[in-house]
């Protein structure tokens, strides 16, 4: 921004230029229209992320993102607790949520195995995922992460340990383009990789 901006205006598009997908022009953008709001608005917006960071956390079962102890979908007996989609992060349960055509559960791991940045088995939410396997109800688990080389060998990693516990693993069809992100699939996509998963 120009050296003549006031030091406030720059520290806030310098925090919107930290959210993905913002760059600095949008950043900026996005400062001023906050600036032109109402104050109550801004308040309205403020309070609307802290009560967020505060109230949301891991669902005790399927760690996806919830602000009660169980989220929607593990609570829904009207789904099919037998099946399990393993999906990388809270966004990917929101895009086969839209397909509408999926009547699972889900599992959400928080990452991939990614020993180049750092991340490792340990570092995901497996143990709890294992720890849902001991009920012995758990028929199928779906294997939803990313078709990336990451999300292959996150697969293939919880693959082989399953297996031994009689659980049948499958993996998505790859209608899904690889290098590909399951949050920008189309809905008709994704239903057909779904529909088209191949056992591991």
């Amino acid at each position: 921004m120009a050296e003549n901006t006031a030091l406030p205006l720059v520290v806030l598009a310098e925090q919107f230029a930290k959210l993905p997908g913002i760059g600095m022009k949008t950043a900026q953008r996005l400062a001023y229209h906050m600036i032109s709001r109402p104050e109550k608005d801004v308040e309205a917006f403020a309070d609307a992320l802290l009560k967020a960071k505060r109230t949301i956390h891991a669902c005790r079962c399927c760690q996806n993102l919830t602000d009660g102890d169980l989220c929607p979908i593990c609570s829904d007996e009207t789904r099919d607790h037998n099946i399990i989609c393993v999906v990388e992060a809270p966004k990917d349960v929101v895009a086969f949520e839209r397909t509408n055509e999926y009547k699972g559960v889900y599992h959400v791991l928080h990452g991939v195995i990614s020993p180049l940045d750092g991340v490792m088995p340990e570092q995901l939410k497996i143990k709890e995922l294992l720890s849902r396997l001991q009920s012995g109800n758990v028929r199928e688990l779906i294997m939803a992460t990313n078709p990336t080389v990451e999300g292959d060998a996150t697969a293939m990693y919880l693959a082989q340990l399953i297996k031994p516990l009689g659980v049948t693993v499958s993996r998505l069809a790859f209608g899904l383009p690889v290098g590909g992100v399951l949050e920008y699939a189309d809905e008709v996509t994704l239903y057909r990789a779904l529909e088209n998963r191949n056992k591991m």
